[in-house]
């Protein structure tokens, strides 16, 4: 019978890898794999055997997300017993899929993968974002910051690389609500230019600009990136969170287009979220299926490498490279204790199934990066002067500018 052959799996398991976990199956029989189990998963139906008796964080995922299986615990106890049930079915050593190279990435398909994953509702995103709406690592000096403080932070330390100047131009690449381009304006004078695919974020970063009275400064366009016109024609460029969306064959066309768009003497900022495989395959045990099949539909993640080489095929030189993966775990663990937090009014406005793969997401990357299982990077860039000195720099000769009081 299933139902023995499922038991006959969590006794070898409790003996093989014991941990906090009870499993009842649907006729109502339970096992621990441990004394003191501090989550229990519930089979509701014979069908999701098939997904627990080879697990990887894939099928649990599904499993959960399609409502095949319920649990009960912590949401950091339940990713981390998820975890340690994938690598018992793990055959790869938890590597992931090679990247294919062929997603389509036309403005079609990135547009609507855009609106899939940020169109949920701005609602949707408030209860659990900081008040500006940060959808991006935040930046934690001394690691004892709140949320809010440490978005502001991260605004900042971007406006810092920067290096912006009252009266220049900057373009914010995937501006999502408007934070950076407000912040950029207000604190240092900036004139931007912010653009997004998602319909929700040009509205209410409008608002914004509307409300903040800097209309005269700040223009938010529905645009992709490829459509903005002219040729150095920007002081400043900065992308937040937005390259994970380019595609791994578009990595040289991206950065083409930064290279197209900032003047000689510029200075960019790539913010965004990389691969620890060399050959920068997908997040391994099943995770990254799960989030381009959930998540973030056509979503690739280069090797910080890859991002240099195509960065600099471009013609753009990089001139600092700095690791945020512990900040960006913390980020992440506060967004998912908000959603937690708000889960009965999220699963009002999203529904269920949405609201379970928010949970897995959200929980599980947290849990990805205190684990390495991928970095995030801000990669900063010049386009070099030529002038009697050379291929002259706009930035100092130390780093100093960047942590001044």
């Amino acid at each position: 019978m299933l139902e023995r052959q499922v038991m006959r799996f969590v006794e070898d398991l409790r003996h093989k890898k014991p941990m906090p976990l009870k499993v009842t199956l649907w006729d109502g029989s339970s096992t621990a794999l441990s004394d003191e189990p501090r989550v229990e998963l519930r089979l509701r139906q014979a069908s999701a055997a098939r997904y627990f008796l080879n697990p990887t964080l894939d099928k649990l995922g599904e499993a959960f997300v399609e409502g095949l299986v319920d649990v009960d615990g912590d949401i950091r106890d339940v990713i981390s017993i998820a975890d340690g049930l994938a690598q018992v079915g793990d055959t790869e050593h938890g590597l992931g899929k090679l990247p294919s190279w062929l997603a389509r990435h036309t403005r079609k398909s990135d547009r609507k993968a855009i609106e899939y994953h940020y169109d949920v509702s701005n609602e949707f995103y408030s209860l659990w974002l900081d008040s500006q709406m940060v959808y991006s690592c935040a930046y934690f000096p001394n690691g004892d910051e709140d949320l809010a403080t440490a978005q502001t932070l991260k605004l900042e330390h971007v406006c810092r690389k920067l290096m912006i100047a009252p009266g220049q131009t900057l373009l914010d690449i995937g501006c999502g609500w408007g934070a950076l381009a407000l912040h950029a304006a207000r604190h240092h004078g900036a004139r931007v230019v912010g653009v997004t695919l998602s319909t929700n974020q040009y509205e209410l970063a409008r608002e914004r600009v509307r409300q903040a009275g800097l209309e005269d400064r700040i223009e938010i366009r529905l645009q992709d990136y490829r459509d903005v016109p002219g040729e150095a024609q920007f002081d400043r460029i900065s992308s937040i969170g937005m390259f994970e969306h380019v595609g791994l064959k578009n990595l040289r066309a991206y950065f083409d287009v930064v290279h197209r768009l900032l003047k000689p003497g510029g200075i960019a900022l790539n913010h965004g979220i990389t691969s620890v495989d060399p050959d920068s395959r997908s997040v391994g045990l099943g995770a990254g299926d799960f989030i381009d099949r959930y998540v973030f539909p056509d979503g690739e993640l280069p090797h910080v490498s890859l991002a240099i080489r195509e960065m600099s095929a471009a013609g753009l030189e990089l001139t600092d490279a700095e690791s945020l993966r512990r900040h960006y775990a913390r980020t992440l663990w506060f967004w998912s204790d908000g959603f937690e937090k708000n889960l009965a009014k999220l699963t009002e406005l999203a529904g269920e199934r949405r609201a379970r793969i928010w949970r897995v997401y959200l929980a599980g990357c947290a849990h990805g990066f205190a684990n390495n299982w991928m970095n995030i990077y801000q990669l900063q860039t010049i386009r070099p002067l030529r002038g009697p000195g050379g291929a002259e720099s706009p930035l100092p000769m130390s780093r100093g500018y960047m942590y001044r009081d």
